[in-house]
């Protein structure tokens, strides 16, 4: 049997170069359903052809030339701890490397792509808290400024302010079991037994119904939510003080980025000293969690510069996730992500 190459198809391929530049297009372009029903293949060939159209594009570009300020983030992209790790050129705008895993061998991966030259040229780093990022940064390309992503900093305080919130709820519910055993309420007319006042029990949907107002930001309140927050204020002084430390947190970044990255910093320390003196379990080592992390989280400020990009690029790869559903492998589902926001998009065939 003799195997010879041709022009009009790719290796490996059952379907000439029209025929995958077309896929590859409208898998871009239009629903999964769509390209199935037009194309009348299935939607697994779909992955095999846009991972061999991808290829073709990685043989005739550098994705990794002149990166600079990179982005760094990893995303679930299936059940089962399942991730992919992204990075993203924040000067492009563009996702530029894509690979299966959370870990320092992938993170390694991508520093072996770009190579120690290259490595030594970027100047800025953004990524979350993960040890498994910074580690392979500081290693791979010390020179780099790593900044802590503004978005993760805000988070760990949110999380921070949900414990306390949680706890208070608890205290409320245990309040209002102990009603249920409490004396009967006065009889009614007609004889039945009415509960008397159960404050537990108020409180306890009152707290579930905080929970929005107290995450969001306050110019994104509701008048509704305004009123349960002063409720809060009134009712539970250390759940409202809880609130306060988690907007100090993202006041910090605020006003690093509207009145420059001195304001921002010296509201850190004040922040840090508010949080030490708090006695609020969550917030104490949330504040040693801050000061392990400062170095970052004060580059975060001083260069305002943030993972914002990366969390959209995320979002937006999410989306290609459920569209992707059926995809037998992460390279497909990556070859897809790649071929929608790595900034080489196929041409519809014929039409150039």
């Amino acid at each position: 049997m003799l195997v010879a190459a041709v022009p009009w198809a790719r290796h490996h391929a059952g379907h000439t170069r029209y025929f995958d530049d077309q896929v590859a297009w409208l898998a871009v372009q239009t629903s999964k359903t769509a390209v199935t029903r037009l194309m009348r293949i299935a939607w697994r060939t779909v992955g095999a052809i846009i991972t061999r159209v991808v290829a073709d594009i990685d043989a005739t570009v550098d994705r990794l030339e002149g990166l600079r300020r990179i982005g760094i983030d990893e995303i679930s992209y299936k059940k089962g701890q399942r991730y992919i790790t992204v990075v993203v050129d924040h000067d492009t705008r563009r996702l530029v490397w894509a690979a299966p895993g959370r870990d320092r061998a992938t993170v390694g991966a991508f520093f072996d792509s770009l190579g120690p030259e290259r490595s030594a040229l970027l100047t800025h780093v953004s990524a979350d808290g993960a040890d498994w990022i910074g580690y392979v940064v500081g290693k791979r390309a010390p020179q780099a400024i790593r900044c802590a992503d503004a978005f993760h900093v805000v988070a760990w305080a949110t999380e921070a302010l949900d414990v306390v919130r949680r706890q208070a709820l608890a205290n409320a519910r245990a309040l209002a079991r102990a009603e249920g055993k409490g004396r009967p309420g006065r009889p009614r007319k007609d004889g039945t037994q009415a509960s008397g006042p159960r404050p537990g029990h108020e409180r306890t949907r009152a707290l579930q119904r905080a929970r929005y107002a107290l995450w969001k930001n306050p110019e994104n309140l509701t008048s509704a939510q305004q009123t349960k927050l002063a409720w809060v204020a009134t009712t539970d002084p250390e759940l409202h003080r809880a609130y306060l430390l988690k907007e100090g947190v993202r006041t910090m970044f605020a006003l690093g980025h509207s009145d420059g990255p001195d304001a921002g910093i010296e509201a850190m320390d004040r922040w840090l000293a508010w949080a030490a003196r708090s006695r609020i379990p969550t917030f104490v080592e949330l504040g040693r969690k801050i000061r392990r992390h400062r170095p970052q989280i004060e580059a975060a400020i001083r260069e305002d510069l943030s993972n914002a990009l990366v969390e959209s690029t995320n979002t937006k790869i999410r989306v290609l996730t459920r569209v992707a559903f059926g995809f037998h492998s992460a390279e497909a589902v990556i070859a897809l992500a790649m071929l929608s926001l790595g900034g080489y998009r196929p041409e519809l065939p014929g039409r150039t």
